[in-house]
């Protein structure tokens, strides 16, 4: 999106210029935020460190009618700055949460444990980078599909395809993501 293009939506209506930029970047912000978060945030805090990122966009904007620059480096910019917030926060609160009374430190409580958690976000953190491999749209298709159980006609709203090709996609995205997982060593039990 060009300066003089968002200039026009802004003049022509605000909401209508919000719409815009939400469907332009929306996947682009959840890739951001996703790849902050992934290591300490659940699906909720994901979905409000978005929601937040658009609030403060559109703040800019709105007060700030002679934008000049980047938009897309300006979302990057918001975006990497909130989720970052948003993770010292959400790391700080974990941290603080966990006590040595608490019944979740039995969960930890053998070596066991904690070598199958260890391994379960190691291998967490390979799907996911493995996920991006694939590249857009079919990164976006597969992590809005399987980690947000949006479906294809969703999906199809928010990448401006239409629901079959979303399906095609991710059919072919899904058989190149067990290739690319069965080469670093993730069986069928860690595929999706």
């Amino acid at each position: 999106m060009t300066e003089n293009e968002l200039r026009l939506l802004m003049a022509e209506s605000i909401q209508k210029c919000h719409r815009v930029i939400f469907d332009k970047y929306c996947n682009y912000v959840y890739a951001i935020v996703i790849n902050v978060l992934r290591s300490c945030g659940s699906r909720e805090d994901i979905e409000d460190c978005v929601s937040d990122i658009f609030m403060k966009i559109y703040k800019r904007l709105d007060k700030d009618t002679s934008f000049s620059g980047d938009i897309k480096g300006f979302i990057a910019a918001v975006s990497r700055n909130t989720a970052i917030d948003a993770y010292r926060r959400i790391s700080t609160k974990n941290m603080r949460n966990i006590s040595i009374d608490d019944d979740n430190m039995e969960t930890f409580g053998s070596d066991e444990r904690l070598i199958e958690h260890t391994e379960q976000k190691e291998q967490s953190r390979i799907i996911l980078d493995k996920i991006k491999e694939l590249g857009e749209p079919d990164s976006t298709i597969i992590i809005q599909q399987y980690y947000y159980n949006r479906t294809a006609k969703e999906i199809s709203k928010n990448i401006s395809m239409t629901a079959t090709a979303v399906q095609k996609r991710s059919s072919r995205a899904k058989q190149k993501l067990k290739l690319l997982l069965a080469e670093a060593g993730i069986g069928r039990e860690g595929l999706i």
